[in-house]
């Protein structure tokens, strides 16, 4: 019988290899069944070799921030993974979408913190902990065809961690996240409007859930740390070709073509 860590490292494999190859793959727990705390083990697993070969993490990314996609999957918590700097994309450089498998687009509001978060912090914490704020696209690429996981499937693949691309900062200033409206556009046509209380009923409340689930595990979120807290609407599929762009009220836009 093979021992918890067999399992750990053999998934993580499979995972790695989907990603060096662009391949999907079926779901993991469709050959074997684990726990939500064994996925983020793997997806642990999957980071240390991406580190291993001269990846930095520079990111974090939350999931299933909205209620309803919380009620979707049957949990009641929302989920997390790491952006590497092999994520990262400049403003004005296109996707590449030879790199990718399947990617979306999603519109978020990206958070720059100025002072070290830890234990049980809640909204207001985050906001006075908060240096800056940016508009930002977050690219989805499941390794599993057609989207088909599990929850413990896409907390193991890294939340679906494809590509970001973050926009200017802005100060924080006296204005309510919460009400900041959001306009996506894909080719120049709407696909989805939304305001910042689509994310937990606010941004900062999904930051706020991070640090403490990271305070689970002993850890804490440092100061200049980069978190995108989850989509305001929903993803749509793109490819080459195609271009996305988020304009957010009081915060900016940012835009992305693929190539």
């Amino acid at each position: 019988m093979s021992s918890p860590d067999d399992l750990v490292e053999g998934l993580a494999s499979r995972l790695a290899n989907a990603v060096e190859a662009r391949t999907a793959i079926n779901p993991l727990t469709s050959e074997r069944e684990f726990t939500v705390d064994a996925a983020y083990d793997i997806q642990d697993a999957v980071l240390d070799r991406a580190v291993a070969g001269g990846e930095t993490i520079v990111a974090a990314k939350l999931g299933l921030t909205s209620r309803a996609k919380q009620e979707q999957m049957g949990v009641s918590e929302a989920l997390y993974g790491w952006f590497t700097d092999r994520h990262r994309l400049d403003p004005g450089q296109p996707l590449d979408s030879g790199r990718l498998i399947q990617p979306r687009a999603e519109p978020e509001i990206a958070f720059i913190t100025s002072r070290d978060l830890e234990g049980p912090v809640g909204l207001h914490d985050v906001l006075a902990a908060t240096e800056a704020v940016a508009p930002a696209l977050d690219i989805l690429d499941s390794r599993f065809a057609g989207y088909s996981f599990t929850l413990a499937d896409v907390v193991a693949d890294n939340c679906s961690a494809g590509a970001f691309l973050v926009g200017n900062p802005v100060p924080l200033g006296s204005f309510d996240l919460a009400l900041v409206g959001c306009v996506f556009e894909k080719n120049g046509e709407l696909v989805g409007t939304a305001a910042g209380a689509a994310v937990l009923g606010h941004p900062a409340a999904a930051v706020a859930w991070f640090v403490r689930k990271l305070a689970e595990g002993g850890e804490g979120l440092p100061a200049g740390s980069l978190v995108l807290p989850g989509a305001l609407t929903g993803a749509v599929p793109i490819g080459p070709g195609d271009s996305v762009a988020a304009s957010f009220d009081r915060i900016g836009s940012v835009e992305l073509s693929v190539a």
